[in-house]
């Protein structure tokens, strides 16, 4: 099974995706919509309005009430995870950053964290070796490389994350808020971290109420309304001068 090279033309290709939480709370309502190799994404909405959600379900940590979900050509679904070689190309080829950096670091040390992904990959240690290496470089990080994540800060915690995802050397990028409790300067190396995986070929997936990472990076927006419905989609550019459909979302104000 080689997904990249029995793919159809869409990376993921989303059918009227219905998801509740305990089948009474509705995070997710009839959601249509595709993605494409190799291009940015944004999915815009205020907080609680499913974006969430909806990179879970992309990266196969949950599953759809309704509707379909393929990737790579392939459905995805509990039955299609529980096949071990699906699981592992989906795995290697997805790369996943969560919003709460706490929620994805659990390593005694950064150079630990980095490597996990890696030996989960059955790599031989020299690549191992190799690609921590690489990600403590890439991200600016060689000097935390023996500190604990817990003692890190909030951005320090975020390069990990993202040195982590990188170590496995990803596909798809998909990424969760990932501006959220970030200062401005690290916000905008963030930016450029995203934009230069792009560059190398990468397929990025963002979910973000931030307005300005959005235009910076992405090229294609979907918008998510607070009825967790998609109500619009366009370029960065015609979605954040349409001042009544950001109204709408609750992403400005009156």
């Amino acid at each position: 099974m080689d997904f990249l090279n029995n793919s159809s033309e869409l990376i993921f290709n989303v059918k009227d995706l219905c998801y509740s939480y305990n089948e009474q709370i509705v995070a997710l309502d009839h959601i249509n919509l595709t993605i494409h190799p190799g291009e940015k994404l944004a999915i815009l909405g205020s907080n609680g309005s499913g974006k969430s959600t909806l990179l879970k379900i992309l990266d196969g940590l949950y599953f759809s009430d309704s509707g379909t979900v393929t990737a790579f050509g392939q459905i995805l679904s509990e039955q299609a995870f529980r096949d071990d070689r699906f699981n592992f190309e989906f795995r290697s080829l997805v790369g996943f950053v969560f919003q709460d950096s706490d929620t994805q670091l659990f390593m005694p040390s950064v150079w630990d964290e980095i490597a996990f992904g890696p030996l989960q990959l059955g790599l031989d240690q020299n690549e191992v070796i190799s690609r921590v290496e690489t990600a403590l470089l890439a991200l600016h990080i060689e000097n935390l490389r023996d500190r604990a994540p817990y003692q890190l800060s909030g951005g320090e915690k975020k390069q990990v994350a993202l040195a982590s995802v990188l170590s496995m050397t990803p596909e798809i990028w998909v990424l969760d808020e990932p501006s959220a409790g970030l200062d401005p300067r690290t916000v905008s190396w963030l930016i450029e971290f995203i934009n230069a995986q792009s560059s190398n070929g990468k397929t990025i997936i963002l979910a973000t109420h931030d307005l300005s990472l959005a235009e910076a990076t992405a090229d294609r927006v979907y918008v998510l309304d607070e009825k967790h419905q998609l109500i619009a989609e366009s370029t960065p550019g015609k979605i954040l001068s349409d001042r009544s459909l950001l109204i709408k979302a609750n992403l400005i104000s009156k």
